[in-house]
Protein backbone atom coordinates (compact mmCIF):
# COMPACT_ATOMS: atom_id res chain seq x y z
CA UNK A 1 0.00 0.00 0.00
CA UNK A 2 1.67 3.29 -1.12
CA UNK A 3 1.16 6.25 1.49
CA UNK A 4 -0.99 9.34 0.74
CA UNK A 5 1.62 12.13 0.23
CA UNK A 6 -1.00 14.60 1.03
CA UNK A 7 -1.98 12.43 4.62
CA UNK A 8 1.88 11.57 5.08
CA UNK A 9 2.06 15.44 5.03
CA UNK A 10 -0.39 16.41 7.53
CA UNK A 11 0.47 13.95 9.89
CA UNK A 12 4.23 15.14 9.98
CA UNK A 13 2.91 18.61 9.95
CA UNK A 14 0.61 17.93 12.91
CA UNK A 15 3.24 15.91 14.31
CA UNK A 16 5.43 18.24 14.25
CA UNK A 17 3.50 21.16 15.74
CA UNK A 18 2.14 19.05 18.86
CA UNK A 19 5.95 18.04 20.11
CA UNK A 20 7.12 21.79 19.19
CA UNK A 21 4.18 23.01 21.76
CA UNK A 22 4.92 19.98 24.12
CA UNK A 23 8.72 21.14 24.39
CA UNK A 24 7.78 24.82 24.58
CA UNK A 25 5.37 23.82 27.42
CA UNK A 26 8.56 21.64 29.02
CA UNK A 27 10.92 24.34 28.65
CA UNK A 28 8.22 26.86 30.24
CA UNK A 29 8.12 24.51 33.52
CA UNK A 30 12.07 24.35 33.82
CA UNK A 31 12.27 27.87 33.39
CA UNK A 32 9.60 28.51 35.93
CA UNK A 33 11.34 25.70 38.49
CA UNK A 34 14.76 27.34 38.05
CA UNK A 35 13.16 30.75 39.31
CA UNK A 36 12.66 28.79 42.42
CA UNK A 37 16.13 27.70 42.46
CA UNK A 38 14.48 23.43 41.68
CA UNK A 39 15.15 20.89 38.63
CA UNK A 40 12.11 20.33 36.62
CA UNK A 41 11.65 16.80 38.53
CA UNK A 42 12.10 18.73 41.96
CA UNK A 43 8.92 21.10 41.04
CA UNK A 44 7.14 18.12 39.99
CA UNK A 45 7.44 16.33 43.09
CA UNK A 46 6.52 19.51 45.06
CA UNK A 47 3.44 20.41 43.02
CA UNK A 48 2.76 16.39 43.10
CA UNK A 49 3.17 16.47 46.78
CA UNK A 50 0.12 17.81 48.53
CA UNK A 51 -0.45 15.06 50.87
CA UNK A 52 2.07 12.69 52.45
CA UNK A 53 2.74 10.10 49.84
CA UNK A 54 4.82 7.09 49.41
CA UNK A 55 7.83 7.25 48.14
CA UNK A 56 7.59 4.47 45.47
CA UNK A 57 4.25 6.15 44.00
CA UNK A 58 6.55 9.61 43.55
CA UNK A 59 8.81 7.21 40.96
CA UNK A 60 5.27 5.71 39.80
CA UNK A 61 4.69 9.30 39.27
CA UNK A 62 7.95 10.42 37.64
CA UNK A 63 7.94 6.97 35.50
CA UNK A 64 11.54 6.47 37.03
CA UNK A 65 13.22 3.82 39.01
CA UNK A 66 12.64 3.86 42.91
CA UNK A 67 16.38 4.35 43.40
CA UNK A 68 16.31 7.73 41.68
CA UNK A 69 13.29 8.93 44.32
CA UNK A 70 16.35 8.79 47.23
CA UNK A 71 17.83 11.24 45.45
CA UNK A 72 15.24 13.53 44.87
CA UNK A 73 14.25 12.98 47.99
CA UNK A 74 17.37 14.11 49.55
CA UNK A 75 17.76 16.98 48.21
CA UNK A 76 14.34 18.27 48.79
CA UNK A 77 15.09 17.37 52.15
CA UNK A 78 18.39 19.34 52.60
CA UNK A 79 16.50 22.44 50.78
CA UNK A 80 14.22 22.41 53.86
CA UNK A 81 10.92 21.61 51.70
CA UNK A 82 10.13 17.79 52.02
CA UNK A 83 10.68 15.49 55.36
CA UNK A 84 10.13 11.77 55.24
CA UNK A 85 7.68 10.34 57.60
CA UNK A 86 6.51 7.14 58.41
CA UNK A 87 3.40 5.87 57.05
CA UNK A 88 0.87 3.40 58.58
CA UNK A 89 3.25 0.58 57.57
CA UNK A 90 6.14 1.79 59.13
CA UNK A 91 8.38 0.00 56.93
CA UNK A 92 7.13 2.31 54.27
CA UNK A 93 8.59 5.88 54.04
CA UNK A 94 6.63 9.04 53.03
CA UNK A 95 7.70 12.05 51.54
CA UNK A 96 5.42 14.84 53.20
CA UNK A 97 5.79 18.83 52.54
CA UNK A 98 7.16 20.88 55.33
CA UNK A 99 5.68 24.22 55.86
CA UNK A 100 8.16 25.90 53.96
CA UNK A 101 7.32 23.13 51.54
CA UNK A 102 3.81 23.63 50.92
CA UNK A 103 4.24 27.80 50.64
CA UNK A 104 6.53 27.10 47.78
CA UNK A 105 4.09 24.40 46.24
CA UNK A 106 1.19 26.79 46.30
CA UNK A 107 4.02 29.84 45.11
CA UNK A 108 5.37 27.85 42.39
CA UNK A 109 1.76 26.30 41.46
CA UNK A 110 0.54 29.82 40.92
CA UNK A 111 3.80 30.67 38.50
CA UNK A 112 3.41 27.78 36.49
CA UNK A 113 -0.86 28.91 35.87
CA UNK A 114 -0.25 31.93 35.27
CA UNK A 115 3.24 31.48 32.77
CA UNK A 116 2.26 28.10 30.40
CA UNK A 117 2.26 28.67 26.90
CA UNK A 118 -0.91 26.76 26.75
CA UNK A 119 -2.64 28.91 29.71
CA UNK A 120 -1.54 32.00 27.95
CA UNK A 121 -2.50 31.62 24.42
CA UNK A 122 -5.30 30.12 25.03
CA UNK A 123 -8.83 31.58 26.21
CA UNK A 124 -10.61 29.05 28.73
CA UNK A 125 -12.83 27.49 25.63
CA UNK A 126 -10.30 27.02 23.77
CA UNK A 127 -8.42 25.04 26.34
CA UNK A 128 -11.21 23.02 27.16
CA UNK A 129 -11.10 22.00 23.37
CA UNK A 130 -7.72 21.04 23.45
CA UNK A 131 -8.01 19.16 26.42
CA UNK A 132 -10.75 17.13 24.96
CA UNK A 133 -8.46 17.02 22.01
CA UNK A 134 -5.20 15.28 23.96
CA UNK A 135 -7.70 12.72 25.65
CA UNK A 136 -9.32 11.66 22.17
CA UNK A 137 -5.48 11.15 20.84
CA UNK A 138 -4.84 9.16 24.01
CA UNK A 139 -7.59 7.46 23.73
CA UNK A 140 -9.36 9.16 26.58
CA UNK A 141 -12.21 10.80 25.10
CA UNK A 142 -15.33 9.37 24.76
CA UNK A 143 -16.30 8.37 21.03
CA UNK A 144 -19.70 9.32 20.89
CA UNK A 145 -19.09 12.82 22.08
CA UNK A 146 -17.44 15.67 19.42
CA UNK A 147 -15.50 17.43 21.50
CA UNK A 148 -16.40 20.64 24.39
CA UNK A 149 -19.58 22.57 23.65
CA UNK A 150 -20.17 21.42 20.40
Amino acid sequence: MTPDPAALARAHSLSRRLIEVAERAKSDFGGIAGEFGLTAVQARTVLWLGDPRPMRDLADHLACDPSNVTGIADRLQRLGLVERVAGTDRRVKQLSLTERGSALRAELGARVASGSTVIAHLDPDEQDQLSWLLDKLLGLAPVAQHGPRS
